[in-house]
């Protein structure tokens, strides 16, 4: 947070929010004005919901028949008469977020319930943490989990936001995983078309742990997401994928930082992202590679698919590299369908809408197909078939 920005005259949203919002003066925030595009004076917390609607909303989950472990989250507290928490080791409280940023620290404004989950060994079934928020009135609501994954032990973890109402969702997870210690992570942004989502994760790989993270990024009016893994120990190996499936007037930017403080991990960063109507994403990726971080291997792409003149796409990969022996690099494109491949589809007697639907399905399998639980991605194959659906022209 600048200087000029802790002096200004604050907005009656920084007012209610409690913290002065980021300026496109910070690099950061480049193509993100949170200054025009907050504008509701957001009530500090959303209060308690009726039971009986957070019954309905949890039973219309895209995920609801699955054999998850629920833990639910309402307007940021843990809801416990709707939870599954048998068996899980659970405390209140959780380490202070690392990074120093407006997330970050909007979250703390909001006075979020931290909680603490300890998984060893392997759990039984998939972890699913439900953030619903349900605002009659404008109200900002933040989370704070933290997630501790012993040494050698697995994790399979979904995470899900959704809500109703004009409101503000500030979410805030920090992962640490231990030696050995392997997380397969999914996180769909399902959020409501009046919402605004800030989110901020921070993850730490000890040495040999595996990560294989994957977001979906499809609901909210605004969307921002700050991501930063940490490798803290050799030998890890960190594979994030994301998608992101926008149209109207949705705004969607990412922010991804990948930290090599250690010789011999191995990161990957593959963003596929659809935009419609007058739709704008953004990815930003940065790689570090420190002095000592020998032998690393990090390597970042995103690519873009325009499904209307005025949608728009934004992409900024990063390098900053301290030692000599690594294998980096990045990549970023952008464009509309390929008429060849509309042309041969369509030569072949298929409906051009059909022919456009495989292009577009094509295009995010890749990101799709990385997710492990086979249920997951028949749910997200299915909902990325009824957005065509709902977007095809």
């Amino acid at each position: 947070m600048t200087s000029a920005a802790a002096t200004a005259v604050l907005t009656p949203a920084e007012m209610a929010i409690g913290t002065p919002l980021p300026t496109r003066r910070q690099e950061d925030w480049k193509w993100t004005d949170l200054r025009r595009r907050i504008e509701t004076p957001y009530a500090r917390g959303a209060g308690v919901a009726d039971p009986s609607r957070v019954a309905r909303l949890i039973a219309a989950d895209p995920l609801a028949k699955l054999p998850l472990r629920r833990v639910v989250f309402v307007n940021g507290v843990l809801d416990r008469s709707h939870s599954d928490l048998t068996g899980l080791a659970l405390k209140d409280g959780a380490p202070a977020l690392a990074e120093a940023e407006w997330l970050a620290a909007m979250n703390t404004t909001l006075e979020a319930q931290p909680v603490t989950f300890t998984v060893s060994g392997t759990a039984d079934r998939p972890l699913h943490l439900m953030f619903l928020t349900l605002a009659d009135a404008p109200a900002a609501a933040g989370a704070r989990v933290h997630i501790d994954v012993a040494e050698g032990a697995s994790l399979q973890f979904i995470e899900s936001h959704r809500g109703i109402g004009a409101y503000l969702a500030n979410p805030a997870l920090t992962i640490q995983l231990g030696k050995g210690a392997r997380m397969d992570r999914a996180k769909l942004e399902l959020e409501g078309a009046e919402a605004t989502h800030l989110a901020v994760a921070e993850l730490t790989l000890a040495a040999d742990a595996v990560l294989r993270d994957f977001t979906l990024t499809s609901g909210a009016a605004l969307n921002r997401q700050n991501g930063r893994i940490t490798f803290a120990g050799e030998g890890a190996d960190a594979r994030v994928t994301g998608a992101y499936l926008l149209g109207g007037a949705q705004h969607a930017d990412t922010r991804l930082v990948v930290d090599h403080q250690v010789p011999r991990c191995l990161s990957r960063e593959v963003f596929k992202c659809v935009m419609d109507g007058d739709a704008r994403g953004v990815f930003q990726g940065k790689v570090i590679v420190a002095p000592d971080a020998q032998k690393t291997d990090g390597k970042q792409s995103s690519h873009a698919l325009l499904l209307s003149e005025r949608a728009e796409f934004d992409a900024k990969p990063e390098l900053e590299i301290y030692a000599d022996d690594v294998v980096c690099g990045h990549g970023a494109t952008s464009g509309d369908l390929d008429h060849d491949h509309m042309f041969y589809l369509m030569s072949r007697g298929i409906p051009q809408a059909e022919a456009k639907a495989m292009l577009i399905a094509a295009f995010v399998g890749e990101v799709f197909d990385g997710v492990d639980h086979e249920g997951l991605r028949d749910v997200l194959t299915a909902f990325a078939q009824n957005w065509l659906t709902a977007h095809k022209s």
